[in-house]
């Protein structure tokens, strides 16, 4: 059976197994590592990243936008598209861009990497990933030079790993409640995934990171977060997972509506009791929802 082009490339340590910070900062610190793709790597060509925009599979999940965006602007006020996405992938170099490809485990190479890059995750952080993650996800991206990725805070456990090009990325700690107060993460779990506002007069407290081909940073869940490219084409790919709904997003959820009703809910992590009421209801009230739903439906 031949090699493929994934497999000729994992035949070693895809991270550092020397770095500490995942089992001692997984979830809870950023921190750097290293990882064992390059620019030259098959998977990261320009010309195999441009496959993922001609396959119906893939297409679907491509975001892209090109123009002058500030550190504090929302998504979905960015400058209105004046070049298709073929335009825009096709002179990167100069197009003020940025291209977003969600979908891309979706190609068998792309899966293959994914689940070869959570399985050593696993191993070194000592997790039980595989029973914690309700989803898995692959994304690269391609950035235009000196473009800005805007403030925001995800869902998602992530390795974002650096191939091509170099940027700075600033994280800041998701505990900090004059950063990220508690109304915005409720908000956020709620209905509003830009609901996370930056603050400029706390940058400062920001770790900023210098990525460079072959090194990466760990983002923790809701750690919010922004970027900005250097005078380069960057390429980067991002490993990620979600927890289970239970783990923090019922909780969070609760406390949105309890703070809707006029009440000042207690912050997750404070009470376990409450943390598990508040779960119970929402997994019952989401339930009963869709129960209803399909009830409707027939």
């Amino acid at each position: 059976m031949p090699t493929t082009p994934t497999q000729m490339h994992l035949t070693a340590s895809i991270f550092n197994a020397a770095n500490p910070g995942f089992r001692e900062n997984f979830d809870e610190k950023p921190f750097e590592f290293t990882h064992c793709f390059c620019a030259d790597h098959p998977l990261f060509q320009l010309s195999r990243l441009r496959q993922l925009i001609d396959d119906p599979v893939t297409r679907p999940g491509i975001y892209y936008d090109a123009g002058e965006i500030g550190i504090g602007q929302r998504w979905d006020s960015v400058p209105e598209r004046k070049q298709t996405l073929e335009e825009t992938f096709d002179r990167i170099d100069n197009a003020g861009a940025w291209i977003l490809m969600k979908r891309v485990h979706k190609d068998p190479d792309y899966s293959e990497v994914l689940d070869e890059c959570l399985k050593e995750v696993q191993r070194l952080s000592g997790r039980q990933i595989d029973q914690d993650k309700k989803s898995q996800e692959a994304i690269i991206f391609l950035t235009s030079p000196n473009r800005v990725t805007s403030y925001h805070i995800d869902r998602e456990c992530n390795f974002l790993m650096q191939v091509r090009g170099e940027k700075e990325i600033s994280v800041f700690d998701r505990n900090d409640r004059e950063v990220l107060p508690e109304t915005e993460l409720e908000t956020f779990w709620s209905k509003d995934n830009n609901a996370g506002v930056y603050k400029p007069q706390y940058q400062n407290r920001a770790t900023v990171f210098l990525m460079k081909p072959g090194t990466g940073v760990h983002i923790p869940v809701n750690f919010p977060h922004w970027l900005k490219n250097g005078n380069n084409v960057s390429i980067s790919l991002s490993i990620s997972y979600q927890y289970k709904d239970w783990q923090r997003k019922y909780v969070f959820q609760a406390n949105y509506y309890l703070r809707k009703m006029g009440l000042n809910p207690t912050p997750p992590g404070k009470s376990a009791l409450l943390d598990n009421t508040k779960r119970m209801v929402m997994q019952a009230g989401f339930a009963g929802k869709k129960l209803l739903q399909q009830k409707r439906a027939n």
